[in-house]
Order: structure tokens, then C-alpha cells, then sequence
């Protein structure tokens, strides 16, 4: 066989200027080749929690939004389960997953924690609260000045946004909010949203210790 060489400016290419002939194999087809070894999954978050049949994860840290159905029919966008954030972050979602496309009504989640309906303040107390990072429903002036566990600034996994009449949470990286602020689906009630509001800096900002 033949082999023609090239120089350029990374090295030598050579090119073969004939085909190397088949193997011959008597009629019967080559062996094919053992798929090469993959690498080992890696292993979960640590505390890694228990994903509800049905709800998609996302292996990796950051939740991912996708648009579904709730059982009762209504749209909704839901958050894949980020399976490589700390458990407390995966539980949060999980529980906000339970309520997204649930109606907005004012004082939603307070009175009780399982209702038919939430407000801002319940959706991200609802969140918080299925995380283990808080026990009963906050008010949105609450987290604001007086959420006990809150620490001051953003958050690595968790962020709660509050002032005196609104509340919403940046969960993995996505938007949990009852307000449709730079979400094109106008959904109102609990969704997981795209983006951060371009009003964030009117809202007192604190995090979970740690989180």
C-alpha cells in the first residue's frame, strides 16, 4: 500500500492512498468487538432522598424546568429533581413539585399546609417545610425582617426574596413564585419560573444557614 504524507503547521497527517483489504472469514461475519467498559455511575448526593414515582430528576446540581400536567389537568411547570444538590434542596422541590398549578387564593397555606390553594408566602413555606428548614407558614413581611433561620444574602442552593407584600425562593437555580414576572406562560399560582425579577433588588435577601 501506498501512503501519501502531508506536512501542515500541526504535525504529520498521512492518508492511505488504497483500502486495506477484508479479512476473510470463510463466508461467516467478523466477531464484533466487546463494548468498551463504562465508568461506574456516580454515587448520589450524600442524604440523598427518595424521588416520587413519576417525578423526573436531572442528574446533576441545578433543577431543570419542564412543562406537565397536575393529575387534576391543569398546566403546570415542574422542576427536575437535581439528584447532585444536598438533600435539603431535593426535598424542597420535591414538595414544591406537589403544588405547582394549585390556584392562587390570598392566606393560601396558612390556615393549614396541605391546601387546595396557596399564596406567595404559603408556596415557599410549603417548599421550606417539606426541606425540614422551617415548621409552620411565614407571611412575606416574616421573611422579610423576622425569618429566624434566614441568613443574610444569597444562598449557594437557596434564596428567599421578602418584603412587606411579596415572597418568592431561587431553588437550584430556578424561580419558585405565584407571580408570572418574566414567565411567558402567565401562569399565576405556584410555578417554577425561568428567570429572576428584574425587581429583585426591592426584596430583602436571605438563605438557609449552610444553604
Amino acid at each position: 500500500m501506498t501512503a501519501v504524507v502531508s506536512v501542515g503547521l500541526t504535525g504529520v497527517a498521512t492518508t492511505a492512498s488504497a483500502q486495506t483489504a477484508a479479512p476473510r472469514t470463510g463466508g461467516v461475519a467478523p466477531a464484533s468487538q466487546p463494548a468498551p467498559a463504562t465508568a461506574p455511575a456516580e454515587p448520589a448526593a450524600p442524604g440523598a432522598v427518595a424521588v416520587p414515582a413519576g417525578m423526573r430528576t436531572t442528574n446533576g446540581v441545578r433543577a431543570k424546568r419542564y412543562k406537565g400536567k397536575t393529575l387534576d389537568g391543569r398546566t403546570a411547570y415542574f422542576a427536575r429533581v437535581p439528584l447532585k444538590a444536598p438533600a435539603p434542596v431535593q426535598n424542597a422541590v420535591i414538595a414544591a413539585n406537589r403544588i405547582v398549578g394549585k390556584p392562587y387564593r390570598l392566606g393560601g397555606g396558612h390556615a393549614k399546609v396541605e391546601d387546595t390553594a396557596y399564596d406567595c408566602s404559603g408556596t415557599v413555606s410549603y417548599a421550606l417545610i417539606g426541606a425540614g428548614l422551617l415548621k409552620t407558614p411565614l407571611s412575606s413581611y416574616e421573611f422579610d425582617d423576622a425569618w429566624k433561620a434566614g441568613v443574610a444574602g444569597e444562598g449557594q442552593w437557596i434564596s428567599v426574596y421578602g418584603n412587606q407584600g411579596h415572597v418568592y425562593a431561587i431553588i437550584a437555580g430556578l424561580r419558585l413564585d405565584t407571580s408570572s414576572a418574566r414567565d411567558s406562560s402567565g401562569l399565576r399560582g405556584p410555578q417554577w419560573r425561568p428567570d429572576n425579577r428584574v425587581d429583585a433588588d426591592d426584596f430583602v435577601v436571605t438563605h438557609p444557614d449552610g444553604l
